[in-house]
């Protein structure tokens, strides 16, 4: 087949076979360049893939074409370009919406249904759900989309609220601004999860033409619905009604980063009635580049994106610091110390202080009983399921990472028992109106504890070492190593082998002397290379090592992120710490042993990528 070529050149296709033969392209990117180059409905952009093939511009088809974007913990999500197979453009996100609504009609076996679409404020957002909705239409749907930017969690909401049958987020989350992505939801509003998402996928995989229409067209015809202030405020008073508190005053500054969280956490925050609160200014214009965010990285786990504002409170004399990621499903905090000394607040931390906050106000109120029950995953923090069996109700901690598991745990044991869900990346929930993290709920209720702990001279920082006093001392952190590119994912897959097979069984001078695989499902012991016993849930590509009993206890676990290109490892110390005297102590000893551990594992990861 002859592509654009006179008979005495090489054809497109040869030439491609050729950059594949000597390395300039590879074998993925080769397969999936050509079939957007033969298959017909990618014919739009085959004038452009002839003119860069016959440039020579391999490399920035191997960027575009390395994989097929793939669907993750979060749905699908990646660096945005014009056309390719790996990245976010119009034909991924047109494919997945036709992956969704197909498989929603194969599932259902109807052919029509109910759609909501949101977006927050990243670069392409809207042309991007204006393009899914108008699929959606074209598959026979009525949508209803958001006359601008809104939350993820209301999104969610809006699902529930609105009766859909399932909904659509435009999202990146806190990735950097060259990105871009989709998230597919369920009528529950929850995530998509087995085996629907199984099943989007194929549908994804298997798309060659795709319905579209005109969304000014769709919108007069009364098949594309504009949501407007009604469901804002049914959402805001969804989350007030969970107030514990009528403490307001703790003087605090909230950043959205440039992102939504003004329609969502801000909004919440006023109408409950918080008067010493300042949205901080540099950052809060709608901003798809994050012009003012540090290094332009909007992920409020990095301390540095508080530094315009504790530059702020520094002059407004504010306590309490809140960030919400772009589109405002996570929340950092960072607290003011003695005089200008700041400290941020880890998601295990967070969750930690907004798990007893809640259930000890719920436990004075009467409304907490031996049946109710608090969620969080494997890689949060050991001290919250704590502080729940304290309080004397269950705690879920054997979950895989992914808010939307927590949200299948509230549906599965029932939304009236369910306290309080949380995972480490920032990620919380309490309540029953919708089923993905929010920041805003978040918000809320750490306002209402920093208010009530000012109120009695403490802050939250003394209520953390109350909590270490009273269930040990604990330590979290996390690296991660980055492999991108088309060996990236060899790179990640031929480390979790390593991991599998020849396991560090010593690092920074701990032992470790067992290991939990959630991908084999099995928990070993190192010291004698035996199977200790089964693990038949949850399955999943997540392993854990664990150190002897002692006075300071570690465990860390390593997982290919299902979102972006990288192997995240989570660190876990616990240190026994007998009287609040102990505590200075406990600490350093504890953060000392994980330095020393990282570091060693860090080399160790050096040496195993080769």
């Amino acid at each position: 087949m002859s592509i654009g070529s006179p008979d005495d050149q090489p054809t497109t296709l040869e030439r491609v076979a050729h950059a594949e033969a000597d390395g300039r392209l590879s074998s993925n990117a080769a397969v999936n360049l050509t079939q957007w180059l033969t298959e017909p409905h990618y014919a739009e952009y085959h004038s452009e893939l002839v003119q860069r093939i016959t440039d020579g511009r391999f490399e920035e088809l191997d960027a575009d074409f390395w994989e097929v974007v793939n669907f993750g913990t979060g749905g699908r999500r990646g660096r945005m370009s014009e056309f390719g197979s790996a990245t976010i453009n119009e034909r991924t996100i047109a494919e997945s919406a036709h992956g969704l609504v197909s498989y929603w009609k194969q599932h259902s076996g109807r052919s029509q249904g109910r759609a909501v679409v949101s977006h927050d404020t990243r670069l392409r957002s809207v042309e991007f759900a204006e393009l899914t909705a108008t699929t959606l239409v074209a598959h026979g749907f009525q949508v209803f989309c958001f006359d601008a930017h809104r939350s993820t969690p209301e999104l969610s909401f809006a699902v529930r609220h609105l009766r859909c049958d399932v909904g659509v987020m435009i999202s990146a989350s806190h990735n950097p601004p060259s990105d871009n992505g989709f998230k597919a939801y369920w009528n529950n509003g929850g995530q998509v999860l087995a085996p629907h998402d199984q099943g989007i996928i194929a549908c994804v995989y298997a798309a060659g033409e795709i319905p579209t229409t005109d969304f000014a067209q769709a919108r007069a015809q009364g098949r594309i619905t504009v949501l407007d202030a009604d469901t804002d405020r049914e959402y805001v008073a969804a989350v007030l009604k969970l107030s514990l508190s009528d403490a307001r005053h703790v003087p605090t500054i909230y950043t959205p980063l440039h992102g939504v969280g003004e329609t969502s956490v801000y909004a919440v925050l006023q109408a409950a009635g918080f008067r010493e609160l300042e949205i901080l200014e540099s950052q809060r214009q709608p901003d798809g580049r994050f012009t003012n965010v540090p290094d332009q990285l909007p992920n409020p786990e990095r301390p540095e994106v508080f530094g315009p504002a504790i530059e702020r409170a520094r002059q407004s004399g504010a306590e309490l610091l809140l960030a919400s990621d772009p589109d405002a499903d996570r929340l950092a905090v960072t607290i003011r110390l003695a005089g200008d000394e700041f400290m941020h607040l880890n998601g295990n931390r967070v969750g930690a202080l907004l798990a007893d906050y809640i259930l000890g106000k719920r436990a004075q109120a009467g409304t907490l009983t031996n049946d109710h029950y608090v969620v969080q995953t494997l890689v949060t923090t050991p001290l919250v399921g704590q502080i729940a069996r304290s309080y004397q109700v269950d705690v879920v901690q054997d979950l895989l990472v992914g808010f939307k598991f927590i949200g299948q745990v509230i549906d599965q044991r029932g939304p009236d028992l369910f306290v309080f869900g949380t995972e480490e990346s920032l990620g919380y929930l309490a309540g029953q109106y919708c089923r993905d993290k929010d920041a805003a709920i978040a918000a809320l209720y750490i306002m209402e504890l920093a208010s009530e702990l000012r109120a009695s001279g403490q802050t939250l920082a003394d209520r953390l070492d109350q909590l270490f006093v009273q269930h040990g001392y604990f330590d979290e952190r996390q690296t991660s190593q980055v492999c991108t590119g088309s060996n990236g994912r060899q790179q990640i897959d031929g480390l979790m082998r390593s991991f599998r097979d020849t396991p560090p069984r010593e690092l920074g001078g701990v032992r470790f002397e067992t290991m939990r695989d959630y991908g084999q499902g099995q928990r070993t012991c190192l010291v004698e290379d035996a199977i200790l016993a089964a693990i038949e849930r949850p399955q999943g590509n997540l392993l854990f090592l664990e150190s002897a009993a002692g006075d300071i206890q570690v465990t860390f676990a390593v997982r290919p992120s299902g979102t972006e290109p990288k192997i995240k490892f989570y660190f876990f110390g616990r240190g026994n710490c007998p009287t609040a005297a102990d505590l200075a102590q406990v600490q350093a000893g504890v953060s000392q042993t994980l330095d020393s551990v990282i570091a060693d594992l860090t080399a160790w990861v050096g040496e195993h990528l080769g």
